[in-house]
């Protein structure tokens, strides 16, 4: 249930409060100053979380959104250009900050519920020619926010590291739920990370934790990250009260995202047949549900079921989205999907 007395809270997985035993654990970290590296808690957290992702290194950052952006600029120079998929977090979600901060465009590439092929990204290149801008980085999304929650697969992810080998492209992977793509499809999240020069993961979505990202890589452009970390206003001073809860979230909250998976399923199979809604479960792979309201725009949507109790978001004229989460029971859910039906009914 939602901090917020009497309301389900489907709006998304950063909504997450600290467990009772997470509190206790920041309550006893040991903490210094991490710009000095004095830190004991984040450098724990960082080598756990390199180890885990099969990384030399990895920076603790504050956010999910810095993370990415402080490896487009650790892999970049001013002018340089970034393939990303149309729909992805670092294009769509970051209020314009590859050419704020690193100074890069990027293209855009088509792809289908946020997942492009090799082909896709082999037509977007253009021959080398002093009137365009020189590729240099690849960015995959993993799991896709805008795609639903949707599960990069291994083959098709390997395909896009190929060609950009091939080209001599740079590869980061925004695997801000990872996690998620890694408990849906039981592969190893250091067998998606071994693709891509960088990757990034969050600790606050799906595992809970109030705040902190790791950007894990080779130990050179982790310590060239370390100099942007800074210069974005990312390097923090006793953060080891939030590397705890990091530390905690990664060892004890990783393998129960299952359950906020299957919510998401019985919150779709709810929802289908619903008159006046689309919905398809087949599309649900982790813990994100998308659906059409046909009646009305979503906003207009959102903002009935708020005052029903009920929190979702509305992220296209038509289309909701619901997150399942370790605020949210499988009685939440049950309950919302009710509100849901019952609003439709009266349409």
């Amino acid at each position: 249930m939602s901090a917020t007395s009497g309301l389900v809270d489907l709006r998304s997985d950063t909504i997450t409060q600290p467990t009772p035993a997470m509190r206790r654990a920041m309550a006893s970290a040991k903490v210094g100053d991490d710009v000095f590296g004095d830190d004991p808690t984040v450098s724990q957290l960082e080598a756990e979380t390199a180890q885990w992702l099969g990384k030399e290194a990895a920076v603790f950052v504050p956010s999910g959104t810095m993370a990415n952006q402080v490896a487009v600029r650790a892999h970049t120079e001013p002018g340089d250009e970034i393939l990303v998929e149309a729909n992805a977090h670092i294009y769509y979600y970051e209020s314009g900050a590859p050419a704020a901060l690193s100074g890069v465009m990027c293209r855009p590439l088509p792809g289908q519920r946020g997942v492009f092929s090799g082909a896709d990204l082999e037509a977007a290149l253009r021959p080398e020619d002093p009137h365009f801008p020189r590729p240099r980085l690849v960015c995959v999304e993993n799991t896709h926010n805008r795609g639903g929650g949707s599960v990069w697969p291994l083959k098709a992810a390997a395909e896009v590291a190929a060609v950009a080998r091939q080209h001599r492209l740079r590869l980061h992977l925004d695997g801000a739920r990872l996690w998620n793509a890694s408990i849906a499809t039981g592969t190893p999240e250091r067998h998606y990370a071994s693709l891509f020069d960088s990757v990034s993961v969050c600790f606050s979505k799906g595992l809970g934790a109030p705040a902190g990202s790791i950007l894990a890589g080779p130990n050179e452009l982790i310590q060239r990250a370390r100099r942007f970390r800074k210069m974005f206003g990312g390097a923090m001073r006793q953060t080891g009260i939030l590397a705890a809860a990091a530390l905690y979230a990664l060892r004890h909250h990783r393998e129960r995202l299952a359950e906020d998976h299957a919510h998401a399923q019985l919150l779709a199979r709810e929802l289908t047949g619903c008159p006046g809604l689309e919905v398809n479960p087949a599309e649900v792979e982790t813990n994100m549900v998308r659906f059409t309201v046909l009646p009305m725009p979503a906003a207009r949507f959102a903002d009935v079921l708020r005052r029903l109790g009920v929190l979702v978001l509305a992220v296209d004229k038509q289309v909701i989205r619901a997150v399942t989460s370790l605020m949210v029971g499988r009685q939440e859910v049950l309950r919302a999907a009710r509100v849901i039906r019952r609003l439709l009914r009266t349409k």
